[in-house]
């Protein structure tokens, strides 16, 4: 089978079109036939080495956490059956025409490909830190980056449950903020006056999902960092403070992503051989969108 694979770390060109053996599913495994593949940052600081001591790879190594598709054969122990369209996570790297996966649920007829593959990490993330955060109905938490991909997850998924997001974007995201529920406030120099001429009453938690140096002005804002969280600023680990990495990969929480029926921004889709420039525009941190790598 085809896929895209990194036989060392490096630039984009690194990434190349190689030949692999077809892999067989074992117990609780299903083989996938890979409709869209998410593209994900971490992809790319694998790809980078900037893992390297925390997440190294044996090489050749097949890229990609997520993915959707169309059960192409099951091991023993499985729930479902070749034909089965499905998305989650993938065991052995989703830049391939077939992948493994043990952790999917059936793709609900109304998500397309790239969205069910644009799901499972972003919308894991989001619902971990807000649960960390301990997040309640009636609090108001302030979003980091609620116009990217996690953020808008998060501000969604606060809304809903009756909290008051305040969410920092853009100037050209602020409606789009605003349409998700949150209230719109500028980030840059600045930002806390901002924050505060909208909630005097205070903040409760902070959600930080873009890692632009806003820590220390975070903590000033809560007046403790007991309930600040970062998915996206080292700088959190010489603070002390908390920066949240993993989580729980299960059926229940697609099942509950599904559930919570979340509108996703989809992004650029690039094809399979064009892995290279989905890393590239993904690197910029501009995308505007959750980037897929397609094979329909």
């Amino acid at each position: 089978m085809r896929a895209i694979t990194i036989t060392q770390y490096g630039e984009p060109g690194v990434l190349r079109s190689a030949e692999v053996p077809l892999p067989e599913p074992g117990p609780g495994q299903v083989r996938v036939a890979v409709k869209a593949a998410g593209v994900n940052p971490i992809d790319w600081k694998i790809r980078s080495g900037a893992m390297a001591e925390v997440r190294p790879v044996d090489f050749p190594h097949i890229l990609g956490l997520e993915l959707a598709g169309v059960v192409d054969a099951v091991g023993e122990g499985t729930d479902f059956a070749v034909g089965d369209e499905v998305f989650g996570w993938s065991d052995t790297g989703a830049y391939a025409e077939y992948a493994l996966a043990t952790t999917v649920i059936r793709k609900p007829a109304g998500l397309s490909w790239a969205e069910a593959a644009s799901l499972p990490i972003v919308g894991e993330t989001a619902l971990r830190v807000l649960g960390e955060l301990e997040v309640k109905p009636g609090e108001t938490v302030v979003i980091h980056g609620a116009s990217g991909q996690v953020g808008r997850i998060a501000t969604q998924a606060a809304v809903a449950l009756g909290a008051t997001v305040i969410g920092l974007a853009g100037a050209s995201s602020l409606d789009e903020v605003k349409a998700l529920g949150g209230v719109p406030v500028q980030y840059g120099d600045g930002w806390v006056s901002r924050v505060r001429s909208v909630a005097p009453d205070g903040v409760d938690a902070v959600f930080d999902a873009a890692g632009f140096g806003v820590l220390a002005e975070s903590v000033g804002l809560l007046g403790s960092p007991d309930r600040l969280v970062t998915i996206a600023d080292p700088a959190a680990y010489a603070q002390g403070l908390k920066f949240s990495a993993s989580g729980s990969q299960t059926q229940a929480v697609l099942e509950d992503l599904v559930a919570r029926d979340l509108k996703l921004k989809p992004g650029s889709s690039y094809a399979l051989g064009d892995a290279a420039s989905a890393h590239r525009e993904s690197a910029t941190g501009h995308a505007g969108g959750k980037i897929t790598l397609t094979l329909e």
